[in-house]
Order: structure tokens, then C-alpha cells, then sequence
């Protein structure tokens, strides 16, 4: 647990970071919360997991466009970590 602990705390700076630096609606952001989604899923937490990846889709989906193939990841990342 401790290290998933760590793990959380320096995703959440990441995308504090990220945020500051490229903006809220940036893909970078994007992939730091889909990588702390699967993190929170594995850890039980799907409903905060849910909301993470569905902000992160929206954000891909928004900046690249649906057909991107990072949005089609995150995608497929949150069917298959909350199915």
C-alpha cells in the first residue's frame, strides 16, 4: 500500500505540474490522469478511477479529436480497467 501511496501523491503533483505549465486541457495532462485512473482502480476505487478517465477522454477528445490514437487508448484503457 505504501507504495501505492507514493505512487498517487506523485501523480497528483504531476498533474498539478502539468496543469500550471500546459494547461489544464492539455494531452499531457490527459495521460497523467488516465495513468492515476488505472492507479485509483487498482486500488478499489472505481468511482473516482470513472471520473478521472472520463475527464482525460474529454480533454484527448477535445485537444487531438476522437479518431486520435491516444484518445482511442484512453479509451480502451477505461473499458478495460472498469469493465
Amino acid at each position: 500500500q505504501g507504495k501505492y501511496d507514493e505512487a498517487n501523491r506523485l501523480y497528483e503533483r504531476a498533474i498539478a505540474i502539468g496543469e500550471k505549465t500546459l494547461g489544464a486541457d492539455h494531452p499531457s495532462v490527459a495521460i497523467t490522469l488516465t495513468n492515476l485512473a488505472d492507479l485509483l482502480a487498482k486500488q478499489g476505487d472505481s468511482d473516482k478511477a470513472k471520473r478521472l478517465f472520463e475527464r482525460a477522454l474529454a480533454i484527448s477528445r477535445a485537444s487531438l479529436g476522437s479518431d486520435h490514437p491516444q484518445t482511442e487508448q484512453i479509451a480502451a484503457r477505461m473499458r478495460q480497467t472498469l469493465s
